[in-house]
């Protein structure tokens, strides 16, 4: 459904001189150098997928999306969503996606909710009862109804983007952008944002690309995730993938039933020691976890004992300092 080839994008930037002879130079010689966004970018995305755009600032993530959206045009390559160029038939495009941006509204601020729905049925043109429909499911797959009467301008910025997400599928879009969809949001408001988007990918098959920060969001949703730096693509793949790909290690958090006054277990290394609990790290390339549980269980007396993967966090942090990438 999507396809980039060799997706690029430079823009030119001014330069600032300093000083006050520079600023005023500046006015009539303006200097100029070319930053470039996007380096030949090319994925394949399938119907029905959740894509996670991942990548620290600067790395071509939200130009990325604008490009798909139809916001920018390209300055090489080119790109279909659904078999439409987005820049070249943007009014046929636009009516088909669905696009929510952090940072930006599509509500009008001092009208109430329920009316910024309804100009957005004009605009797009959604016949009565479908809009109805439509409507009626997202207001109580959001639970938006006490707010379809207070201004955008009032509500918090959880609500917000409750609505803001509502507002995006007024017209049943095939294709969702989400660019930043949970920033600043606490942690119910996030979940809430989380599951109304699994449900839409899962439940009713719309394609979702994902661009955020927040590495929960990416964990809870995307099965397959691009990390894009310095406006390359470096991986594309599953997470689990992509966790070991940069961290090749596992931890296993131990609960000795005693104290215990040294820790020396073959194969593994001591993270942290609280008390009579113990972190260890180890590469199951290396060592196995059945084998470091039998050694760890045979040496000592043990109460609990977990294994788990590394925050992704930690992971994602990784993977960008191997690629000299600032997160």
């Amino acid at each position: 459904m999507i396809v980039t080839e060799n997706l690029t994008k430079t823009f030119r930037v001014a330069e600032r001189r300093r000083g006050a002879l520079g600023k005023v130079a500046g006015l009539f010689h303006r200097q100029w150098r070319t930053v470039e966004a996007l380096r030949g970018i090319n994925f394949k995305l399938d119907e029905d997928e959740l894509l996670g755009l991942i990548g620290p600032n600067g790395a071509g993530k939200s130009t990325t999306i604008k490009i798909l959206c139809g916001i920018l045009e390209p300055s090489a390559g080119g790109c279909e969503v659904g078999g439409l160029v987005p820049w070249r038939e943007r009014v046929k495009h636009v009516a088909r996606i669905g696009a929510v941006f952090g940072q930006r509204t599509q509500l009008w601020w001092d009208l109430p909710v329920i009316e910024s729905f309804e100009l957005l049925r004009d605009i797009y043109r959604v016949p009565e009862d479908r809009y109805r429909k439509t409507s009626s499911a997202l207001i109580d797959l959001l639970d938006l109804s006490r707010l379809l009467d207070t201004p955008v301008r009032q509500l918090s910025l959880g609500q917000r983007m409750r609505c803001e997400l509502a507002a995006s599928m007024i017209h049943e879009p095939r294709v969702l952008f989400l660019d930043e969809p949970t920033i600043g949001l606490d942690a119910v408001a996030k979940l809430a944002v989380r599951e109304f988007v699994r449900t839409l990918n899962r439940e009713r098959g719309v394609t979702v690309i994902l661009t955020t920060h927040d590495m929960h969001d990416i964990e809870a949703l995307a099965e397959r995730v691009i990390v894009i730096g310095k406006g390359v693509i470096l991986a594309d793949g599953s997470l689990t993938s992509l966790r070991r790909g940069a961290l090749a290690e596992r931890r296993l958090r131990v609960q000795f039933a005693g104290e215990v006054e040294t820790v020396n277990v073959a194969g593994a290394t001591v993270r942290r020691v609280q008390d009579r609990s113990v972190e260890l790290s180890f590469d199951p390339r290396v060592t196995s976890a059945h084998q470091l549980i039998a050694h760890v269980a045979a040496a000592f007396d043990v109460e609990d004992i977990h294994l788990e993967d590394p925050p992704i966090e930690e992971a994602i942090a990784r993977f960008y300092a191997l690629h000299a990438l600032e997160a």
